[in-house]
């Protein structure tokens, strides 16, 4: 009985031994658990090394917020008040406006509060709210420009059956399937980055959410991220590219015209069109030269060039096409002077 009994202790004290070994491994592989703790709230930051400026900053950003959504809804009701502004050209400034408006009020909330308020906190899945709709409405509105340049084609090259072509059903399908294929490309952003797992960043680059942004931050694979956000980037450009063809025809047919007073009045009604296209494409094309060939850009020259993307366009059309177009800027003056009335 003794010798069972001393065999029994030197099994508990062997077992005990190990118990005291295998406690630092265990405790070793509950730091390595604990290390990667997954991040569900993001950082914003405002302007790059002027965080010292930004309640003053926010002042004239505020008041670009305002006459953007002012202008575009002017816009709006003028064109939807208006009788003889039901025409397909308008019809398509209406979801000009409609894109402008949807882009400021996508990133107003989160800039201002981050300006204003130093509340620089978003939480995940609002973070991927934001950079949906955003990139929705960009889509939206480089897919309205280029619809809106095949309409200026269509109207110079073949005025006699512009009409009966553009109707105002086929203009609302039209607009419907732009807004719909727009959302749906990028639709995948959100669902892939929700699938992402976020351990050691969690500070963003703007004051507002934005794929490439939000992507570089994951600690997981991201290479569907970075292969379906240069697709996406890749629609935008060729938008551009098919703009850039309608211009060419458009030259082609106003050359053909026989007289240069008529060949001025063709091109007169397409330069409205030609600002907002500069206005909505310079940035990206300035962001896309910088991220491709200087490799240490200031972060401050990014953060402006995303800013004037989101907040010029929506900003200048409005004023754009009041000045030079007749028709909107005379009903916008009897608008304001029936209200003084």
């Amino acid at each position: 009985m003794a010798f069972f009994s001393n065999k029994f202790s030197d099994i508990r004290i062997l077992l005990t031994k190990k118990s005291f070994i295998a406690e630092p491994s265990q405790c070793v592989m509950t730091i390595i658990n604990t290390s990667h703790v997954e991040i569900t709230t993001f950082f914003l930051v405002g302007i790059p090394g002027l965080e010292y400026a930004h309640i003053w900053i926010s002042i004239p950003i505020c008041c670009m917020y305002f006459v953007a959504i002012l202008g575009n809804c002017t816009i709006l009701f003028i064109i939807k008040t208006e009788p003889s502004l039901h025409e397909p050209m308008y019809y398509f400034l209406s979801m000009l406006a409609l894109s402008d408006l949807g882009l400021s009020l996508s990133s107003l909330p989160t800039m201002l509060r981050t300006l204003l308020f130093n509340a620089s906190t978003i939480s995940a899945n609002t973070c991927f709210a934001q950079e949906f709709f955003i990139h929705g409405f960009t889509a939206c509105e480089s897919s309205v420009l280029l619809i809106m340049s095949f309409d200026r084609f269509l109207a110079i090259h073949n005025p006699l059956r512009y009409s009966s072509i553009l109707t105002t059903v086929r203009v609302a399908q039209i607009g419907g399937v732009l807004f719909f294929k727009s959302f749906l490309l990028v639709l995948p952003f959100p669902i892939t980055l929700r699938k992402l797992k976020y351990c050691n960043k969690s500070q963003l680059s703007h004051s507002y959410c934005l794929h490439q942004d939000v992507m570089k931050l994951a600690c997981s694979d991201n290479q569907i991220n970075v292969i379906y956000g240069f697709f996406g980037a890749l629609c935008v450009m060729v938008d551009f590219m098919l703009i850039v063809v309608s211009y060419i025809l458009i030259l082609k047919t106003v050359l053909g015209i026989a007289t240069q007073k008529e060949q001025l009045k063709a091109l007169n009604t397409c330069t409205s069109h030609i600002c907002a296209v500069i206005i909505f494409y310079l940035p990206i094309i300035n962001l896309a030269i910088v991220h491709r060939f200087v490799r240490h850009a200031s972060p401050l020259f990014s953060v402006l060039m995303a800013n004037v993307l989101l907040l010029v366009p929506p900003l200048m059309n409005p004023i754009v096409y009041c000045i030079k177009t007749r028709q909107i800027r005379i009903r916008v003056v009897a608008k304001l002077c029936q209200k003084q009335i």
